[in-house]
């Protein structure tokens, strides 16, 4: 456990992180997502960002985007807490 960790009583494993998909998703795949928040950018993607707090989990989320069809164009994990930013459509 890292410093940072402990200071704040977080797992280890927990973190935030960007998934970038090719095409939109409409809104009501939020809730499949898993209260994740969804972003159709104005560039024809999808950003899917927020908490994961395992490698079980992330392992199921990338399962969905596989089972949604679209193209997986980038993942990242982000250092800071994913903020919720309003759905656009």
């Amino acid at each position: 456990m890292n410093e940072t960790q402990a200071a704040t009583g977080e797992p280890p494993e927990t973190g935030c992180c960007e998934i970038r998909l090719k095409g939109h998703l409409d809104a009501r795949w939020a809730a499949w997502f898993d209260g994740l928040a969804l972003t159709n950018e104005s560039d024809g993607t999808t950003l899917i960002r927020g908490r994961v707090v395992d490698q079980a989990a992330l392992h199921g989320l990338l399962q969905k985007v596989r089972d949604v069809g679209l193209p997986l164009l980038s993942f990242r994990q982000l250092d800071q807490p994913a903020a919720h930013p309003t759905e656009r459509q």
